[in-house]
């Protein structure tokens, strides 16, 4: 599944090349995992404003609306001058003046949906109850500790679940975790102010790697120029079930939590 630095790295592909172009048609294949939330010719007119992201949604600025995009567990975002015809898992295309932005999602779990703000429930519903950007100015290190000490799940499954700090998926969530030390099975609510505070340096700097990686690709994850990430190449602990750790020579041991799979070195990472 794309995570956080994938769709960061996605924005970062065709932001700029998109931004001021102005819808001239736009093309629906088979439905996604939500419906548009309006019809698709009340698109066309509209002008690109700019790209964000919020968490692994992004957000294309329109003038009016806002459209929010999710890649789900395969999809993948191309942008170009022009593009073939929609093939049988493009299943959206937005036709601009500037290019051809196109959702390539063969397991069809992403969405595009549109809202007309931020504000408006159908964006609030998407969006309301993400946790901190851990690369923004507001992830901060005192309100990550004082939500860890509300949750007594093991730590890996509460930095997943995003409600606390939005975009840690299941590869770096494991990353961050072997730097800062921690064991992932232990209690978020036993962390310590200081362990906290490692963690959370531990996720920007893990994060941060990773967009300037490109992301990670383990089956077909490429951003909007089609290029493929490289952090997975780096990683110190996840994928690397039995063979040693970087740090110790401990074989890195992997158990599964909440029908994923975690990997940590018992020695490196205490409980």
């Amino acid at each position: 599944m794309p995570e956080l630095p994938e769709v960061e790295v996605t924005r970062l592909s065709f932001a700029g090349r998109i931004a001021g172009a102005r819808i001239q048609a736009v093309h629906l294949g088979k439905p996604l995992r939500w419906p548009l939330n309006c019809a698709p010719q009340s698109l066309v007119g509209r002008q690109v404003r700019g790209v964000r992201r919020r968490g692994k949604y992004l957000l294309l600025d329109l003038d009016p609306g806002l459209l929010l995009i999710h890649l789900g567990m395969s999809g993948s975002l191309t942008f170009a001058p022009q593009l073939p015809a929609p093939g049988v898992h493009d299943h959206f295309e937005l036709r601009t003046t500037q290019g051809v932005l196109c959702l390539h999602d063969p397991r069809r779990f992403g969405a595009v949906v549109y809202a007309p703000d931020e504000q408006d429930a159908t964006a609030r519903k998407l969006l309301g109850k993400l946790g901190m950007e851990p690369l923004g100015a507001g992830f901060d290190a005192a309100l990550f500790h004082a939500g860890l000490a509300r949750r007594r799940a093991p730590i890996k499954q509460v930095l997943l679940a995003g409600d606390v700090v939005v975009g840690v998926g299941n590869i770096y969530a494991s990353e961050a975790l072997f730097l800062a030390g921690i064991r992932p099975t232990t209690q978020a609510c036993k962390l310590s102010r200081p362990r906290a505070a490692r963690l959370h340096q531990a996720i920007r700097e893990v994060l941060a790697r990773a967009v300037e990686q490109g992301g990670s690709t383990l089956r077909d994850f490429s951003n909007a120029h089609g290029e493929a990430g490289h952090f997975q190449a780096q990683a110190m602990v996840y994928g690397r079930q039995g063979q040693a750790c970087k740090v110790c020579g401990t074989p890195i041991r992997a158990i599964r939590q909440g029908q994923r799979s975690t990997y940590f070195c018992s020695h490196c990472q205490k409980p």
